[in-house]
């Protein structure tokens, strides 16, 4: 895999940074924009696929009541930036959830590695597909 370039990088660094802060803020439409029309989000681990924006918002709703009382964050890293094409990009990243309650008590999603294709229309970036692992132990060689 060939590095991009430092503008990609920054690119795909500030998209995700804006889009993850739509989503730690509970604002489920504004996440949702950040998607293409057509968007799909495979949660593999429990082999739930949901497909376009209305279906991420109603997905998304119905998951708001597990975060009210909390402060959510989505800590991700570790990007790794692939470009297809000019206005293609492959992107693989780490994932940790955190919640924290009125009291300052933070617990702990379970980690997970996510991989995302991304698009570019009309200048801006998309998330175009997004897969979604639970992590597992890792068997010794």
């Amino acid at each position: 895999m060939s590095p991009v370039n430092v503008a990609v990088h920054i690119e795909v660094q500030t998209f995700y940074a804006q889009q993850m802060r739509l989503l730690d803020a509970l604002d489920v439409e504004g996440y949702a924009q950040t998607f293409t029309e057509d968007g799909v989000t495979d949660h593999a681990h429990r082999s739930e696929k949901v497909e376009g924006r209305a279906a991420l918002i109603a997905g998304a709703s119905a998951a708001l009541p597990r975060y009210k009382g909390v402060a959510v964050r989505h800590w991700n890293d570790h990007y790794l930036i692939e470009e297809v094409d000019e206005n293609t990009l492959n992107v693989s990243y780490a994932s940790l959830v955190t919640r924290t309650t009125a009291e300052g008590v933070v617990s702990f999603e379970p980690t997970f590695s996510i991989e995302d294709v991304l698009v570019r229309i009309d200048g801006k970036l998309y998330t175009k597909s997004r897969t979604i692992h639970r992590d597992l132990p890792v068997q010794a060689a």
